[in-house]
């Protein structure tokens, strides 16, 4: 019996310290944090053939409406006019972070705002869309 187990799990002598098992060190990380490539884009929501979607911070590895690691806003392409809602101190943070968007949340960030804030470093208001400005008008004209 003595020959199936080895009195040491090391080869040779034992302060070479060489584990005969095979087996890889756990201690190291799969990926290391500097290596995630965040991506800023939209996740589907709603019913079947009524979409709408969350404008979310994701890792590029993760599935479309998978795991994500923050909202930003929604946008429903199915209103008239379409809604668009974006936290541009949220999205403006993740693009200085170094966060990638895809083309489409790219057209939605510069419609918000947020991507020429990003760009020039002023805070810029998001223009107000004509259904607002209609009903904040017609409130202020009956006072």
């Amino acid at each position: 019996m003595e020959g199936l187990f080895p009195a040491t799990p090391f080869r040779g002598r034992p302060e070479d310290c060489t584990p005969t098992y095979g087996f890889k060190p756990r201690h190291l990380p799969k990926t290391r944090r500097e290596d995630i490539v965040v991506k800023l884009r939209l996740m589907r929501m709603g019913k079947k053939k009524q979409p709408t979607y969350r404008i979310v911070a994701a890792d590029a590895r993760s599935p479309r409406n998978g795991r994500f690691i923050e909202i930003m806003g929604h946008y429903d392409p199915r209103r008239d006019p379409s809604v668009i809602v974006v936290d541009n101190d949220k999205a403006v943070a993740w693009l200085e972070k170094g966060a990638q968007p895809t083309e489409t949340v790219a057209k939605l960030l510069k419609i918000s705002g947020a991507w020429d804030q990003f760009k020039t470093g002023v805070k810029v208001e998001a223009p107000a869309s004509p259904v607002a400005a209609a009903v904040g008008a017609g409130s202020e004209s009956a006072s």
